[in-house]
């Protein structure tokens, strides 16, 4: 297995990966020029993991300055698993591509937000370090 920063050209692998975490994509093209974004963005990372069997997970990291004091804090956007493959250490392996980057960003914590229904994955999280902390607000914006 390579873990490697995404291309634009594994677009329609990533689309089927989003699709399995419940996030249904409807055009590769659109998603190659997320991905574009986030390459040319210094800030954030895409990392997959490639096989024989093709791309078997994704993982999006993204830092952000602190305002209330110094130093800068990573969060994980977005972690998939494909279905044939969970449980087979891929998680594992691209929580740590994510976390190095965060490092070598000089990020003091990382941060990632998970659905209510999904407890397997909390589980994953917590086999990594990671601690619930229960309040999340959201709103959406008019667009």
């Amino acid at each position: 297995m390579d873990i490697r920063l995404a291309r634009s050209t594994d677009a329609a692998a990533i689309n089927e990966l989003l699709d399995q975490l419940g996030y249904p994509q409807s055009d590769p093209a659109t998603t190659a020029a997320r991905i574009k974004t986030w390459i040319d963005d210094p800030d954030g990372a895409v990392y997959v993991a490639d096989t024989e069997q093709g791309l078997l997970g994704v993982i999006s990291v993204h830092t952000c300055p602190f305002f209330e004091r110094d130093g800068t804090w990573a969060r994980i956007v977005a972690l998939v698993v494909s279905d044939k493959a969970r449980r087979q250490g891929v998680g594992s392996h691209l929580i740590t591509a994510a976390e190095t980057f965060a490092t070598n960003q000089g990020c003091l914590r990382m941060e990632v937000t998970s659905a209510a229904h999904r407890s397997q994955a909390h589980t994953f999280y917590e086999s990594h370090g990671y601690t619930v902390t229960p309040t999340r607000f959201l709103h959406t914006l008019p667009h």
